[in-house]
């Protein structure tokens, strides 16, 4: 049976079961017991969120090593737009560029320049007829995974597009092969260089039935450390960047949607306005619109974990960058009515929802309402000392058989009520 690679793991030495990763879990993925936190592989969707709030460092990234690339002949490094903000004072894209290639990398292709690629049939896409409004893009992981878990209603929805990160892997192999001719496909690795450990799942797992053409991930904070020393400003270098201020802008959160060149559209940042703008798309309560951009991360992918700057000074850096550049280095034919298949994904994942209680409609109805009247006989002030993050959860925990009634210290330990005094 395959097991779904995540890319957030417990070091239990560090956890102390402190209820704050509890607290922040979108799905509900976490529960603490025996003095630590347990986290879900069927629910965690690898947002990064644990990560972000644990007061201990005791939730980690996993990702590769730069040193797992040194397998292959020719290294080509994918650098997200995300990196170009980690640096102080920088006001060239090309000192990044350059710098890959000194530690190393025989050819950087910029994810930045797939991402203006994508934007551009992503237009295309939305003037398609049939297709189902709002869009909501694919680009971010973390968005699809928890669509298919607790929204599963809005999966048609879902932007059959490739990730820039995946339409630059493909690109890249296929420039390195008609480039080198003495160079095999399996001579070539490619290297993305991520903000967030999603992408890294995505890279381990495959999507549905694509598997993806990365074969390493490492994240930005090890990159940062390594191109900080060979970076210089003041030698001449080569102009390498082949991206302008759409494919840059893709690293903030709403430069996805602007790319769109169309005013109906919405972004939001940070997964719990996603969870709420995702709710208000479901029940209906949004107004009518083409396309919708969400990010897990706040800021977008600039606020991922497995960076080095805070988002908002990462943001303006980027900002400042985009001023000296075009607006797009990379078209399409105005002409083209389709969209290449090698930009498009057939399948989605199956995922079971969540709120799923059993296969069976009668049994299901049973366990809700066992469930509902558990919660009555529960306190209601969703403390997490009983190992689950609401009293809902843990009614659903107890009816599942994976907790017990008993574990409500609120119940057990309540002092009786002390007599009025007489006025």
């Amino acid at each position: 049976m395959y097991t779904y690679q995540h890319s957030v793991q417990l070091d239990i030495s560090k956890c102390l079961g402190c209820t704050t990763c509890l607290k922040h879990c979108p799905t509900e993925a976490i529960r603490i017991r025996d003095g630590h936190a347990v986290i879900s592989d069927k629910r965690c969707i690898d947002c990064g969120e644990c990560i972000r709030n644990c007061p201990h460092q005791a939730k980690k990234a996993v990702y590769s090593k730069l040193d797992s690339m040194e397998r292959f002949k020719y290294k080509i490094a994918l650098p997200a737009p995300t990196l170009y903000g980690q640096f102080d004072r920088l006001d060239d894209i090309d000192y990044v560029l350059d710098g890959l290639l000194k530690i190393g990398f025989d050819e950087v292709f910029e994810v930045s320049k797939a991402a203006e690629l994508v934007s551009a049939y992503t237009r295309l896409y939305l003037k398609t007829d049939g297709v189902k409004k709002p869009v909501i893009s694919s680009a971010c992981p973390v968005i699809v995974r928890l669509i298919g878990l607790r929204f599963p209603s809005l999966a048609n929805n879902i932007l059959h597009m490739l990730p820039p990160m995946e339409v630059a892997a493909n690109l890249a192999r296929k420039k390195a092969l008609e480039e080198h001719e003495d160079l095999k496909a399996e001579d070539i690795g490619i290297c993305f260089i991520s903000p967030c450990p999603a992408k890294a799942s995505y890279v381990r797992n495959g999507f549905a039935d694509y598997k993806s053409a990365v074969d390493e991930v490492v994240s930005v904070k090890d990159i940062y450390f390594e191109l900080i020393s060979e970076m210089s400003q003041d030698n001449e270098i080569e102009q390498l960047c082949e991206s302008g201020i759409i494919g840059v802008g893709w690293a903030s959160s709403g430069g996805e949607a602007s790319a769109i060149f169309n005013e109906s559209y919405l972004a939001a940042d940070g997964i719990e306005n996603v969870i709420r703008v995702l709710d208000q798309v479901e029940n209906g309560n949004i107004p009518s619109l083409e396309f919708i951009e969400l990010n897990a991360c706040p800021g977008g992918c600039v606020g991922g974990v497995m960076t080095v700057e805070n988002p908002f000074i990462a943001k303006a850096r980027l900002q400042a960058l985009r001023h000296g550049l075009p607006v797009s280095r990379n078209t399409i034919d105005p002409s083209s009515l389709y969209i290449p298949d090698s930009y498009l994904f057939d399948k989605l994942p199956e995922y079971a929802p969540i709120a799923k209680l059993s296969d069976s409609i009668a049994e299901s109805m049973r366990m809700m309402s066992d469930i509902q009247k558990l919660k009555k006989e529960l306190p209601g002030i969703d403390c997490g000392a009983c190992g689950a993050p609401s009293c809902r959860a843990f009614a659903e925990d107890i009816v599942r058989g994976k907790a017990e009634h008993t574990k409500c210290y609120i119940i057990e330990n309540s002092m009786p009520e002390l007599p009025k005094e007489d006025d």
